[in-house]
């Protein structure tokens, strides 16, 4: 019995227009230099200066925690969505989630 040769599976080739492309990467943006934002002032020790932070073990505790979260959203700002869904995504997502996080910036600081 020969083997047939089925081709492999592929997605089809979605076009993303350059108008949802740079809004939802405008969003995804704003969105996590905010969370940035926001966990940096969290995380600031309730001491005088960050220097002074490794005399209460709990200032230090949020100070590494804090600084772990900025390296990690950071890291997330090169790793983009990879198709149309993805933007769409974002689109949606950060129409909602952007003023929602901006409020919560405001209301920490």
């Amino acid at each position: 019995m020969a083997r047939s040769e089925t081709p492999e599976a592929k997605l089809p080739v979605q076009h993303i227009s350059p108008a949802l492309r740079v809004a939802s990467t405008v969003l995804r943006a704003i969105f996590i230099f905010t969370l940035v934002a926001i966990a940096v002032r969290v995380s600031l020790p309730q001491s005088e200066t960050i220097w002074t932070a490794y005399e209460t073990p709990n200032d230090l505790i949020r100070f590494l925690l804090g600084l772990g979260v900025c390296i990690w959203l950071c890291s997330l700002l090169f790793q983009g969505p990879n198709d149309a869904h993805g933007y769409r995504t974002w689109l949606y997502l950060g129409l909602v989630a952007v003023p929602f996080v901006l409020i919560c910036l405001i209301a920490v600081w």
